[in-house]
């Protein structure tokens, strides 16, 4: 078959594309033809070594996967359309590639009427906004989220899925365009991130305004101090980026509002964490409440770019990608 891969851990183009054996799916797996994987930012980090794991060799980098069974442990039928995430970790093979076995207990049938490439591109960030708005942040409907980063892979799920949880969206981008796509997608308000006094002007586009119930951090370095500007009392943070970060942390004003703190990596959650966030994507998939974002597509050749791009944004901060990067295998 053919495949994206990597001898050893490197940086993007150390990634090869050529021929591998065929896996052999055991008790339990299921065989899938991809059709679409999506690159995050994850990915890169195991592929360049960044986040030390166990790696067959060669390894195939890529979390997330849509297509079609080839042959099931009993789960699925063959040819029906599946997709799932969190592949590529803990030893496990990624979904850069024509064909993958899959443990079923990751695999989550596509609703009829949603494409592979939004499955895919909807995979990883879906199953990580869910946990952390419902399983972290416990989301109510009538509340204030404020999502710092609305306009990317993840901030654009959060926009959506906290929409459809009935809560009132505020998100942050940097550009018009971006602030636009926010909107498009739901959020009530969309501001420029780079304001210097982000209170003053929610306050001037929402003058009832008392801070927001749930920040969503998508950024690798928070402003604590910023952020509890922002947040209501008993107000709850969600992080899940920046793990090299050491911010300097307001001790004082974060216990006397009784904030909460939440972070989450969603490759630690349990499959049946994971199945429970499925079942609402497929819900909200299948309803329209949820549109993954695609933000640039490339092929199973241009591995090596997709790999490239995604750094260039979530290291670099180039600004140049708003959704996700998807990559068409089959």
């Amino acid at each position: 078959m053919k495949a994206a891969f990597v001898e050893k851990p490197g940086p993007a183009d150390s990634i090869q594309v050529g021929e591998l054996p065929e896996p052999q799916p055991g008790p339990g797996d299921a065989l899938v033809r991809v059709t679409y994987s999506a690159v995050n930012p994850i990915d890169t980090y195991v592929r360049g070594g960044m986040v030390a794991m166990d790696l067959p060799a060669p390894y195939i980098p890529g979390c997330d996967l849509a297509g079609e069974v080839v042959r099931s442990g009993g789960g699925f039928r063959p040819g029906q359309r599946v997709w799932g995430s969190n592949q590529g970790l803990l030893g496990r093979q990624g979904t850069l590639c024509e064909l993958a076995a899959v443990g079923e207990q990751w695999l989550y049938p596509i609703p009829d009427g949603v494409t592979d490439e939004a499955a895919a591109a909807g995979a990883l960030v879906g199953i990580t906004s869910h946990l952390g708005l419902v399983r972290e942040a416990r989301v109510q409907s009538g509340e204030t989220l404020l999502v710092n980063g609305g306009s990317g892979g993840v901030g654009s799920t959060v926009v959506q899925m906290a929409k459809a949880l009935g809560a009132t969206v505020i998100a942050t981008a940097g550009t018009d365009v971006k602030r636009q796509a926010c909107r498009d997608l739901g959020a009530d308000v969309a501001v420029d991130y780079k304001v210097d006094d982000l209170a003053d002007a929610l306050a001037g586009e929402i003058p009832s305004f008392s801070g927001a119930n749930v920040w969503w951090e998508t950024t690798r370095e928070p402003d604590f101090d910023r952020i509890l500007s922002c947040l209501a009392e008993r107000g709850r943070v969600v992080l899940m980026a920046g793990r090299d970060a050491r911010p300097e942390f307001p001790v004082g004003p974060f216990y006397v509002k009784g904030a909460s703190l939440h972070g989450f990596v969603m490759f630690k959650a349990t499959p049946e964490e994971q199945r429970e966030a499925a079942e609402s994507i497929n819900a909200w998939l299948a309803s329209g409440e949820y549109r993954p974002k695609v933000g640039q597509t490339f092929t199973l050749d241009q591995a090596a770019d997709a790999h490239r791009l995604q750094e260039q944004n979530t290291l670099s901060g180039a600004g140049t990608l708003a959704g996700k990067i998807v990559v068409k295998v089959g």
